[in-house]
């Protein structure tokens, strides 16, 4: 089944990637990726929808899905370095998935989201993703 980015949530502050299940009237409803555990998030809380996350380039900015996938040819489709990697190892990988990536915009704390981000996914078997459809302008 192809994984539609646009339900893949970042919540700051918690650990892990979350699905988004419903919208509710004080928030959306989330499940944790890692135990299906079910949070409300509220208005209040940083959520971020990985579809609308990009990669700082030399010349551009490249949408996560296709680092994710730069990453997964990489690896052969298996687990990245883990995202607790000292520094030095994290940015040398990033040279080898993205070399232009913008050293002066992307910071270790970026790889290191990146890394884990891609290892929750390619552990639950989520990095055939869906074409994003157009949104309707009615």
């Amino acid at each position: 089944m192809k994984t539609n980015l646009q339900k893949v949530l970042y919540i700051s502050g918690y650990p892990g990637l979350f699905t988004l299940v419903s919208q509710g009237r004080n928030g959306i409803i989330v499940e944790a990726m890692s135990d299906k555990k079910r949070m409300s998030a509220g208005p209040s809380m940083r959520v971020t929808n990985l579809s609308e996350v990009a990669m700082y380039t030399d010349t551009d900015e490249i949408p996560l899905k296709e680092v994710l996938l730069k990453i997964k040819a990489c690896q052969d489709g298996k687990p990245a370095i883990d995202h607790k990697s000292d520094a030095s190892a994290l940015q040398q990988f990033m040279e080898t998935v993205l070399p232009d990536y913008d050293r002066e915009r992307v910071y270790t704390s970026h790889i290191k989201k990146l890394v884990e981000w891609y290892n929750i996914l390619q552990k639950y078997d989520m990095l055939e993703f869906e074409d994003e459809e157009p949104e309707n302008k009615e």
